[in-house]
């Protein structure tokens, strides 16, 4: 088994990037990864990454690989972005430790995840090196897609693009049943209500919680028959939004405020206990600052997530209304696709499927998230 079985459905990509790591001539220094979420653009990213420090192009089986898929080689970095962007500090942090020898490894290996979120300083931080790269030095930047408004022109001319694509149901099942020992049941439904999103796929089949959430959003359109009906729901999609996020921060903050305490010897005495206090207190406002903004981000990716489930429930219904022969979506939710088309006449659907779209928006430019919901749902309601 090598690295590039953790790669799902991207035939095409694997053969590039194995090709790439195997032959120099092949290689260039920076790579954009692009494909709609789920479609596996870190794992890429990983994968290719053990496949440039191993002796074997991944063979998955060496300490190299098992170092850079577990995500602790010494010369491969990962930055994953936890607030709303990535700054321009973070950046320089970055292109700073990049121009570095490697330590153990053949590259020193940058995998930026979500690099649609750099800031405008940001990226400028990030096109110099990327301009002027040590010649032992590989980006790898994952984004959506190439279009200017997720990367700036002027990174994107300077990489070569990898797309990536959907994953097939078929595909991610049978990667869950083969890796993640899920039964082949089980495995089918969650990669056919997955929408090609792999660790989404992962999450519904092992995840009772999560499984009752979609429930419960897919519920909403037909559930929603009056205006209180509509902001009482709008409160249940934002108040379980912060509930799963508020669960996932306190997961991570506890052991990183105890972490902090004992690197920054909290509860020593003697000399120089008071200045050591002081610098303590400057990094656990930078870490709270941290937190807050990566607790933000999670609440609104767990809202994002409810959303892009009720723009496949909305497609359903007009692709069920327009009698178009292709598969649902939300395969199990059939009976309620085909009421929906029933009720409502193509364009009341649309102007419901509008209503998430521009929710979505909505809060990408930090509308507050009940007020967005709220909008949205009355729209549902009166469609």
């Amino acid at each position: 088994m090598t690295v590039w079985d953790e790669v799902v459905g991207q035939p095409a990509a694997v053969a590039e990037l194995s090709a790439a790591a195997q032959d120099p001539s092949a290689m260039t220094h920076a790579w954009l990864f692009t494909g709609p979420p789920g479609s596996g653009r870190s794992v890429a990213a990983r994968a290719f990454a053990a496949a440039l420090q191993c002796a074997e192009a991944g063979c998955g089986h060496c300490a190299a690989c098992h170092t850079v898929m577990s995500g602790t080689h010494a010369d491969v970095r990962e930055v994953v972005p936890e607030g709303l962007s990535i700054n321009v500090a973070l950046t320089r942090e970055i292109v700073q430790r990049a121009a570095k020898h490697p330590a153990t490894g053949r590259f020193q290996v940058v995998i930026i995840q979500d690099a649609d979120r750099l800031g405008e300083r940001a990226a400028n931080a990030l096109l110099k090196a990327i301009e002027e790269p040590s010649p032992l030095t590989i980006f790898l930047l994952c984004s959506p897609s190439d279009h200017p408004d997720d990367i700036p022109v002027t990174i994107r001319s300077r990489c070569r693009i990898v797309p990536l694509r959907t994953p097939t149901p078929g595909a991610i099942a049978d990667v869950l049943v083969r890796r993640d020992g899920i039964d082949p049941d089980t495995a089918g439904w969650a990669a056919s209500v997955a929408g090609g999103h792999v660790g989404r796929a992962r999450h519904l089949a092992r995840n009772a919680d999560s499984r009752a959430q979609r429930e419960m959003v897919l519920g909403l359109p037909l559930r929603t028959r009056s205006l209180g009906d509509a902001f009482a729901f709008a409160a249940d999609l934002v108040r379980g939004a912060k509930a799963e996020a508020s669960a996932l921060s306190e997961a991570r903050d506890v052991p990183e405020r105890e972490e902090l305490g004992i690197a920054m010897g909290g509860g020593g005495v003697g000399k120089g206990v008071a200045g050591a206090a002081r610098s303590a207190k400057a990094a656990e406002r930078d870490l709270e600052k941290r937190q807050k903004l990566r607790n933000t981000r999670s609440q609104r990716d767990a809202l994002d997530r409810a959303l892009v489930d009720l723009t496949a429930f909305f497609r359903d219904v007009l692709a069920a209304g327009s009698g178009a022969q292709v598969p649902l979506s939300n395969p199990d939710r059939a009976a309620d696709v085909q009421r929906a088309a029933q009720e409502w006449t193509p364009e009341s659907t649309l102007r419901r499927l509008d209503a998430v779209l521009a929710c979505r928006t909505a809060l990408d430019q930090n509308v507050k998230p009940e007020i967005a919901a709220e909008a949205m749902m009355t729209i549902i309601h009166t469609g």
